[in-house]
């Protein structure tokens, strides 16, 4: 307690050099902390708008179809016949001009399938999806996004209005809700639209009666890796077991990858924190050694007075480390301020930005550790001066 006392001492009597030196532990737990947390933060996030997904939602892609190319029937069949596997619909898409009066724009136009809209988890504000009538029939009915139907065609409630693509007329059936979803954000600014995949046959010279893309929901009561398990043997079977023919990606696999990215990057930055708060370290050191130079003739005296080698190595060693916990506790207390206002800043992102609970344990050790292995060599050195050497030192 008299060696935390003597440290405070000190340190006030020299308020500008000890906030200088505590400047480097201030920065370098800044950078921990705060670049840590926002990734944390960015990845609650992203991960909370994968999970708001279809987390059982199988992506399935035909690379090459050995002659036996997969149809719309085909799906039908698979998801009637397999029980492990639930509903399905194909994927395709193109890039197309769609013009409403005078306004015009480049949507991406989806073709798929009534169980889509189940299978995606999409929501409607008004109107309805597609249903089979619209595929056997090839109708031109499409299903626009909201931001379409705001922007492009001027109001919401735009239920029969017509518009066309690529020259070709479509009535709108449906239109979407405003969707949140962070991952999703972009499309909310963009132009997309749902037609029969029929439709889309005849409206893009690159999508044909071969299925290459579409996606799948388990069977109920079936685990993801069951669904996936059944498909493996369907293509094996259609595809002369070559697994290079096709691939299978399921959400679970998107959220693993997404954490291992994220994790790799905080380990990186919190190094590079690391690194700034070594330099803080070496700074602390540094200033130590010119205060034991100082204070050699105050040392002298308390070791002629009685004090041990040990007292003096207590009170330097305790200054080094209270300059470190000082400047942790003010780098975390601005990190915590920071983060606070980032979090007001990007609010309309729905994104979610705290003091890392385990980053600021980590800092906090990390700091006391870098108080006593950069103090413990100034402390040692005042701790090993002779009284009559320290006492005519300057003198």
């Amino acid at each position: 307690m008299l060696s935390l006392k003597m440290a405070l001492r000190s340190i006030s009597s020299n308020k500008l050099r000890a906030m200088l030196t505590m400047l480097g532990i201030i920065i370098g737990v800044m950078a921990l902390v705060v670049l840590v947390s926002l990734v944390s933060g960015a990845t609650s996030s992203v991960t909370d708008a994968v999970s708001s997904l279809a987390s059982d939602l199988l992506t399935v892609t035909i690379s090459d179809d050995y002659g036996y190319p997969v149809r719309l029937e085909d799906l039908d069949d698979w998801s009637r016949e397999k029980p492990e596997v639930g509903s399905m619909a194909p994927t395709a898409s193109a890039s197309v001009t769609g013009k409403y009066g005078a306004e015009s724009g480049t949507f991406t136009v989806y073709g798929t399938t009534p169980p889509y809209y189940e299978i995606e988890g999409l929501q409607l504000t008004m109107g309805r999806f597609l249903n089979r009538a619209d595929i056997e029939n090839n109708t031109r009915v499409c299903i626009l996004n909201y931001a379409a139907a705001s922007d492009l065609i001027g109001f919401v409630d735009c239920l029969g209005e017509e518009l066309s693509f690529n020259g070709m007329k479509y009535t709108v059936v449906g239109v979407l809700s405003e969707d949140e979803n962070l991952l999703t954000a972009v499309l909310n600014g963009s132009y997309v639209a749902y037609i029969p995949y029929t439709s889309l046959m005849r409206l893009s010279t690159t999508v044909t009666e071969a299925v290459t893309g579409f996606v799948v929901s388990p069977g109920e009561n079936t685990a993801v890796d069951q669904t996936e398990a059944v498909l493996d043997g369907l293509f094996n079977e259609r595809f002369q077991e070559d697994e290079d023919a096709y691939s299978i990606r399921s959400m679970n696999v998107m959220e693993e990858a997404m954490s291992s990215i994220t994790s790799v990057l905080s380990i990186l930055l919190g190094g590079i924190a690391g690194i700034s708060l070594v330099v803080g370290g070496i700074g602390i050191m540094n200033i130590m050694l010119v205060t034991v130079t100082e204070r050699t003739r105050e040392i002298g005296i308390r070791k002629a007075i009685g004090a041990s080698r040990g007292t003096i190595l207590r009170q330097f060693l305790m200054e080094a480390v209270v300059l470190c916990m000082m400047g942790c506790a003010i780098g975390i207390f601005l990190s915590w301020t920071i983060l606070r206002i980032i979090g007001v800043v990007v609010s309309s992102l729905s994104m979610r930005f705290s003091l890392n609970g385990t980053v600021v344990l980590i800092s906090v050790l990390f700091c006391f550790f870098i108080g006593v292995v950069f103090g413990l060599y100034p402390a040692n050195k005042a701790a090993k001066m002779k009284p009559i050497d320290a006492l005519h030192y300057g003198g």
